[in-house]
């Protein structure tokens, strides 16, 4: 019993792990125009780390590599396509948001228009068939003949 609070707080350390302080990067720009193209540098590039977020808002340790490496080649002097040249260099294109078009992305870049196309074309043939079957009669002249003729005996053997 006396050593339950040692053990506890002994459970508690490891559970808790390593604290850490999170640091926030400080990037000093000359003018407020820099300060926006960076902004949208890193706003556009998504962490290869993360998937879905952009290294703007991401905190993985590559996250603030790729930042470092943007305010850097700025500072540089280095254009917007530059930097983003150099990066899908070393990480691939995953961190484009927006893939060029190329004969590997034109599927990718396509496939919006084809899929409303096809979309439009089955929803006009449901349509256009269903249209084609309101003007068709229901009954030809002879099926109409022999109908009525199973409804004559059919009504002769209940009167019987």
């Amino acid at each position: 019993m006396r050593y339950l609070p040692v053990m506890l707080w002994a459970l508690l350390a490891a559970v808790s792990g390593p604290v850490s302080a999170e640091v926030e990067e400080v990037y000093n720009f000359d003018t407020r125009a820099e300060e926006q193209r960076y902004q949208q540098l890193i706003s556009e590039l998504r962490c290869p780390k993360c998937q879905n977020q952009n290294i703007a808002d991401s905190n993985s340790p590559i996250s603030s590599d790729m930042r470092d490496e943007v305010y850097r080649m700025m500072q540089q002097g280095q254009s917007n396509d530059a930097i983003v040249g150099s990066l899908v260099d070393r990480f691939g294109e995953f961190v484009q948001y927006k893939p060029p078009v190329d004969s590997r992305t034109i599927f990718l870049w396509a496939f919006p228009a084809i899929a409303s196309i096809g979309g439009f074309l089955i929803v006009l043939g449901v349509v256009w068939r269903a249209r084609r079957r309101e003007d068709e009669p229901p009954l030809s002249d002879d099926d109409r003949a022999r109908a009525e003729q199973i409804l004559a005996r059919q009504s002769e053997q209940t009167k019987r």
